[in-house]
């Protein structure tokens, strides 16, 4: 009767619902979306405009915020399970699933409809396209098993994509290579993330990790294969003339450092279970900072 109390007095509080919704917009990941997206389009524009690339990136905040949003009302009763998600708005009752909904409807319509006005139709296309892969395809599929990851992967990606298109109105051999980099660096991302939160997955039924879906060499391996291919990938840039050689250095540079990482998982995979986790949580984190460092290089080689 207490906790029926709590939550009725957090979903009739002003604050508490603000703050509610908030963080059904998951800021940080939607913030990360629409900056790679605003790196897209940096990279892309031929005639540079401050007004479009502010309106993308809101767009996009808003259309990755509903993504994020969908998921969360899919997943209410999974999320109860997990100690990483338990006090999320929704399992905690301080948003009903009817206004989560709405919200949802409102915040894709505003978001999809800047793009409209600001940017192209293509751009508005393949953002739907994102966000429903993303809500729709991908939120079921980690039932399922490891091809969540690939699929996942591709609204992951599509971010740099989407501002190129933005900037230039086409896809192009160049922005299939930006879109390739990101894509490729979400399987080291991903793998790692499912390692560190795998008891948390579990609990849920969430089946990410690859190699039979065990934290092992075996997994190990294939994080270092993926991590491997971003190296040769992160020259392409500048040989498509995207960008010059002090970039292609820098993220090269990164791409052997990140790789380097994998090695250390693999050893400690030999060690024992805590021992691989720390690996893998550094992983984790090393894949958060390669590719913002990555993209801001590559922006900055542009300037």
């Amino acid at each position: 009767m207490a906790d029926l109390l709590l939550n009725t007095v957090q979903v009739i509080s002003s604050k508490e619902r603000i703050k509610a919704y908030v963080e059904l917009l998951k800021l940080r990941l939607s913030f990360l979306v629409a900056f790679s997206s605003a790196f897209g389009y940096a990279l892309g524009a031929v005639n540079f405009s401050w007004s479009v690339l502010g309106w993308l990136f809101l767009g996009g905040f808003l259309v990755s915020g509903a993504s994020v949003t969908i998921n969360q009302i899919l997943e209410k009763d999974l999320d109860k399970l997990m100690k990483r998600t338990q006090k999320r708005p929704l399992p905690t009752n301080r948003i009903s699933i009817q206004e989560a909904t709405v919200f949802t409807v409102v915040v894709a319509v505003i978001g999809l409809g800047i793009l409209a006005l600001t940017t192209n139709w293509l751009t508005v296309a393949l953002s739907i396209l994102s966000l429903v892969l993303y809500s729709f395809v991908y939120t079921p599929l980690k039932k399922v098993g490891p091809i969540a990851v690939f699929v996942g992967a591709i609204p992951g990606a599509l971010p740099p994509l989407l501002g190129w298109v933005a900037a230039t109105g086409h896809i192009s051999t160049a922005a299939l290579v930006i879109f390739g980099l990101q894509f490729i660096w979400q399987f080291p991302h991903f793998w790692a993330i499912a390692w560190v939160a795998d008891e948390d997955y579990k609990k849920a039924g969430f089946k990410l990790l690859p190699a039979g879906g065990k934290k092992d060499l075996n997994t190990a391996f294939q994080i270092m294969i993926y991590t491997m291919v971003l190296i040769p990938l992160g020259v392409l840039p500048s040989q498509f003339g995207i960008t010059g050689l002090y970039s292609a250095f820098v993220v090269t540079l990164c791409g052997a450092l990140f790789f380097a990482q994998t090695f250390y998982l693999m050893k400690q995979c030999l060690v024992g279970e805590e021992s691989s986790y720390k690996a893998a949580r550094s992983i984790m984190f090393g894949s958060f900072l390669y590719l913002p460092v990555v993209q801001i290089a590559l922006i900055l080689d542009k300037v």
